[in-house]
């Protein structure tokens, strides 16, 4: 590269010094050794006669989005939520709020977002009691919280809880419910985009436009689908969808093979604690049965971990 710079500095001053009217100029040298050490500038910062590099003109949102690799959030019955993975940055909060009744807070979610609520008791407050132990359990009259979180992930993710997939999601919500964990038991939801190694193909979710014109606000009946325990998570997921039945998710230990549905509860409207069972016990409705539900309660798909 000196070499290169040389010869041409030296071809540079020669076609300068050449007279053009037989007189030298007064300011000549003065000229050369500015346009000298302009020329010499010039050539190191293009690399020898190369392009000058340019500035980028920004990255596209769909580009920043198309290497989301994986999130997960971790928590237990009473939150204490913790975000891991290469794509936590994605992640923003959505909001806290308490709620009653087994219904499920209306989180607005941006067209472009996926939005993750996970229910759980509120944080435990160490109090003082006659002995001076800590309350473990909820009272009664304390709401369970839906924490939400928006994660762009700007195109198709894998949930998998506990290590099991769930559904491929986009633009969508998924729900996970560890109110009836264990104390001390930790549940996983994770996000993995096609960067993160997972198998599997895309599937877009049920077709829910039929479910369009339902107000959620209002009970309504539905038909109880079959789902026996063992069920494949898509195929109950799509069997209670064509219901319009919204989900929920839990992951309980033991009761069948893991990665598949353990239990399905249809929450029934008139009392906040009563559902209907899949599969059901004796004596109680039956797959087939239509029964009054209050939409804005989830029914919750447990999986076995």
């Amino acid at each position: 590269m000196r070499s290169h710079l040389r010869s041409h500095l030296r071809s540079h001053l020669r076609s300068d010094l050449r007279p053009q009217d037989g007189r030298a100029h007064p300011h000549r040298p003065a000229a050369l050794a500015a346009g000298a050490a302009a020329v010499a500038a010039g050539l190191l910062a293009t690399g020898c006669g190369g392009t000058a590099p340019t500035a980028s003109a920004g990255t596209d949102d769909d580009t920043v989005f198309s290497t989301f690799s994986t999130a997960s959030f971790t928590l237990g019955s009473r939150g204490d939520v913790q975000l891991s993975g290469t794509s936590r940055t994605a992640v923003r909060p959505a909001g806290a709020y308490p709620v009653t009744a087994g219904r499920a807070h209306a989180f607005p979610r941006p067209a472009g977002s996926l939005l993750v609520v996970l229910r759980h008791w509120p944080q435990a407050v160490t109090e003082r009691a006659s002995r001076g132990r800590a309350r473990l359990m909820p009272p009664p009259e304390e709401p369970a919280v839906e924490t939400g979180y928006l994660v762009d992930t700007g195109s198709w993710v894998r949930a998998d809880l506990d290590g099991h997939p769930l559904q491929w999601l986009r633009r969508d919500t998924i729900r996970i419910d560890t109110t009836n964990s264990a104390p001390g038991d930790r549940t996983r939801l994770t996000l993995s985009g096609p960067h993160g190694g997972r198998s599997g193909q895309p599937a877009p979710p049920p077709d829910d436009r039929a479910c369009a014109h339902l107000d959620r606000w209002t009970d309504r009946r539905v038909v109880l689908p079959e789902v026996a325990a063992g069920t494949p998570v898509g195929t109950a997921l799509a069997r209670l969808r064509k219901q319009c039945l919204d989900v929920q998710y839990a992951s309980l230990p033991g009761g069948g093979r893991p990665g598949t549905v353990r239990q399905v509860l249809v929450p029934l409207a008139g009392a906040p604690n009563t559902a209907a069972a899949l599969p059901p016990g004796e004596g109680t409705h039956q797959p087939g049965d239509t029964v009054r539900v209050d939409p804005r309660r989830p029914s919750t798909v447990t999986v076995t971990r």
